[in-house]
């Protein structure tokens, strides 16, 4: 059993005990997530598809941990202007494990 599901401006395909890297959350660590922009969801064969989403369908996952991924540079330059501007940059993520698919 598989889903496809929607959380920050992505999607992704989850089963259960997948551990998943996605946009930060307000959730500390060790709550549970619901994610009920629920796409896709194939069970045993039988497919479900939403349009957009699938009503009642619903992927709930524990927060594993919250971060910051690898910097990485930002350089803007002009040639012959003197402009050049460095920046640096981390995305926050959070990591979440599937616990439960239910549709």
């Amino acid at each position: 059993m598989y889903a496809i599901i929607e959380t920050g401006g992505k999607q992704y395909r989850v089963e259960q005990g997948t551990v998943l890297f996605v946009e930060k959350l307000p959730a500390e660590v060790g709550e549970t997530v619901v994610f009920d922009k629920v796409l896709f969801v194939e069970k045993d064969g039988e497919v479900m598809i939403g349009a957009p989403y699938i009503g009642g369908a619903r992927v709930t996952a524990k927060v594993e941990k919250q971060g910051r991924g690898k910097k990485i540079i930002v350089f803007k330059y002009k040639p012959k202007k003197n402009y050049h501007k460095k920046q640096g940059h981390r995305q926050p993520y959070t990591r979440v494990r599937i616990e439960a698919i239910e549709a």
